[in-house]
């Protein structure tokens, strides 16, 4: 699976809604910096996901603008536009911001997810 079939499994398993499926293209050493805070461990990124989950009830998180800025044999960059869609307190809400992910290829030769930026538009 190349970086672009990469994020778009990683779209697909956040909607699962489990993180045993996003954890299976993560680095071990990912780190995240989501707006107000950052994870700089497996299980931090883990409490965040899940708590996401908790207060955004049938959450639909989709990519859109996708642009490879920076991609080699190693390492894949790409920014785009987020959009998430859910219940929150029982009532429909939706909301987007800016997106930066960071790929590299480990040695097995699996694309991994190292790092995610994640911003709210203004």
């Amino acid at each position: 699976m190349g970086h672009e079939e990469t994020l778009r499994a990683y779209i697909e398993a956040t909607n699962t809604h489990q993180f045993d499926e996003v954890s299976k293209l993560l680095a071990p050493n990912a780190i995240y910096w989501f707006t107000g805070t950052s994870c700089t461990t497996l299980d931090e990124i883990q409490n965040y996901f899940e708590h996401a989950w908790d207060t955004v009830k049938e959450e639909v998180y989709r990519a859109e603008d996708v642009h490879w800025i920076a991609v080699d044999e190693r390492q894949a960059v790409c920014t785009y536009t987020y959009h998430w869609e859910g219940y929150v307190r029982g009532h429909l809400a939706s909301g987007q911001g800016r997106a930066t992910n960071v790929f590299v290829k480990g040695q097995e030769g699996a694309w991994k997810l190292i790092h995610e930026h994640l911003s709210l538009s203004e």
